[in-house]
């Protein structure tokens, strides 16, 4: 059986097979066989940091298989690149010495030990880490053949690359926005009425959301829901439209395929939860808590977002032209991509901003660059948006800055003493930042997004069922809904919204929308800007 399946799968599978399963065996490891409790370690955020690794390195791989899937090319040449069998042995010695050094700790320290020792354990197991990836990356193939393969396609993989390493604290970050309580009632009920199935006495206590059987119980939190799912099943949805972008409908695949994805994702969730209680009530709470709590739910919302693809690149009826092998367009050239991608950029940084700053409000000017490179990488499609506005949208810019700032309530002050630990330069920066930001480069990216793509898109596919004007009604209520909702001062946001949408529905010109964004940003930076008050962008 394993020469059948060593003579049938590629070398480059192999491998990668190999790794990722030395990859949960650790992590499985560390999770049932080591008394490990960062809390008690003098090294938590370390100690969190090492026990996350195994998740992004999961993650990375899944991301990387729907790369391979899209891009052909990149995949055929990786086989080749494997099979050259340029990494020489010592990658191989290499390798499995870094994982020795990973699990040493576990055979040589005792148990009571671990976690006040953990500190010195460390850096072995950080060293251990690096020599078994490294090892294995050039066991898979030389460096020299590994630099041939990345250079023209560095980029992408330096993304797949980052967005591992982000995923896991952006479902963390995203998390709260789903938080509904209502959700997590539901889930209750669903995991009740499939242990009601399987159980013999379930244990229900909806007043307290503790459920269980056999002596083993669970409380199902808001955190046990279902959105941490709902996160990375979109961040996949997500990134398989940004690849194949040029291949499928949009509008079907976000109006169709996104909400079956949630429901199938809530309802893989509640199985979950209801498999970890009949692990717990009569196999073992340690593996129940310790093992398939910790790792299960990632792997599940994987597996099932990789189906979900499967199944959606089998319908037809969801891709814009036959056949899969038509020309991609290049994705700094792509004008849908342009509408999308630095908006949804620009809200990534937000997220990390809340998650690594301690005041979010000193980020400002690396989310300015953020903004300002994605806007960069897409000029070449922006050319054609940005020309020049008519002398009515630039009026229009004039009022509502004038209303923006007249309107503003004096209670209104959102915290900002954090810019008073800022030394003189770091206030120029910022306040050189926050105004370049507010000014140029939000209401570019708010726009693309917000009235040529969305506005734009729901207007085109709501037109053959509801009628023009109908259509447009509802394209711009949804838009400016959306549009209001980023804002804290959403009735106001809500009236800017409008007045944005209207002009770029009069001529459908973006630029008229973007100049009066512009315009009004302007002024509401410069009152800001005299009167000190930051709260007013």
């Amino acid at each position: 059986m394993i020469d059948t399946l060593h003579s049938a799968l590629p070398r480059a599978l192999r491998l990668t097979l190999l790794f990722a399963a030395e990859l949960v065996l650790v992590m499985l490891a560390f999770q049932l066989f080591a008394s490990l409790e960062c809390r008690a370690t003098s090294v938590e955020g370390a100690c969190r940091a090492l026990r996350g690794v195994g998740l992004r390195g999961v993650s990375l791989l899944v991301l990387l298989a729907v790369y391979f899937w899209a891009v052909r090319a990149a995949w055929q040449e990786f086989l080749q690149l494997a099979a050259a069998r340029s990494g020489g042995t010592r990658w191989v010695a290499l390798h499995v010495a870094g994982l020795m050094l990973i699990i040493l700790p576990m055979a040589l320290v005792p148990d009571h030990a671990l976690n006040p020792l953990f500190h010195r354990i460390l850096p072995l197991m950080v060293l251990g880490g690096g020599m078994a990836a490294v090892g294995g990356l050039f066991w898979l193939a030389g460096p020299r053949d590994w630099r041939q393969w990345l250079r023209p396609r560095l980029v992408p993989v330096l993304a797949l690359v980052l967005l591992a390493a982000l995923l896991p604290n952006l479902a963390e970050a995203i998390g709260p926005i789903w938080y509904w309580e209502t959700l997590t009632q539901i889930t209750f009920a669903g995991v009740a009425l499939m242990l009601a199935l399987v159980a013999d006495v379930p244990v229900v206590d909806p007043a307290a959301q503790i459920i269980g059987t056999n002596g083993f119980l669970v409380a199902v939190a808001d955190s046990c829901s279902g959105v941490e799912g709902f996160v990375l099943v979109s961040a996949f949805l997500a990134l398989y439209a940004v690849l194949f972008r040029d291949r499928l409908r949009l509008t079907r695949f976000w109006l169709c395929v996104w909400p079956v994805a949630l429901l199938l994702s809530w309802l893989f969730n509640v199985i979950r939860i209801t498999v970890l209680i009949m692990i717990g009530a009569y196999a073992s709470p340690d593996l129940a808590v310790n093992g398939f709590h910790s790792f299960a739910g990632w792997l599940f919302f994987m597996l099932l977002a990789m189906a979900v693809l499967l199944v959606v690149d089998r319908i037809a009826w969801l891709r814009r032209v036959p056949g899969r092998d038509a020309p991609a367009i290049p994705l700094a050239e792509d004008a849908l991509a342009a509408r999308i991608l630095p908006f949804v950029l620009f809200m990534v940084a937000g997220v990390l901003s809340q998650s690594f700053w301690a005041d979010p409000i000193l980020a400002y000017p690396w989310q300015a660059l953020i903004m300002a490179l994605s806007l960069w990488c897409f000029r070449v499609p922006l050319r054609a948006h940005l020309r020049r506005p008519s002398a009515l949208a630039l009026g229009a810019g004039v009022l509502v800055g004038l209303l923006w700032v007249k309107s503003a309530p004096s209670s209104y002050s959102p915290n900002t003493d954090a810019l008073q630990t800022l030394s003189q330069a770091g206030l120029i920066l910022w306040i050189a930042a926050r105004c370049l930001g507010t000014t140029l480069l939000v209401p570019v990216i708010e726009e693309l997004f917000f009235r040529s793509y969305l506005q734009a898109r729901l207007t085109q596919g709501l037109t053959g069922p509801l009628g023009r004007p109908l259509a447009v009604l509802l394209a711009i209520a949804v838009s400016v809904g959306c549009f209001a909702l980023l804002h804290d001062r959403w009735l106001m946001a809500a009236v800017a919204g409008v007045i944005f949408a209207a002009l770029y529905h009069r001529g459908g010109r973006l630029a008229d929308a973007v100049a009066a964004h512009m315009v009004a940003n302007l002024i509401i930076a410069i009152a800001a800007a005299s009167t000190g008050d930051w709260a007013l962008i």
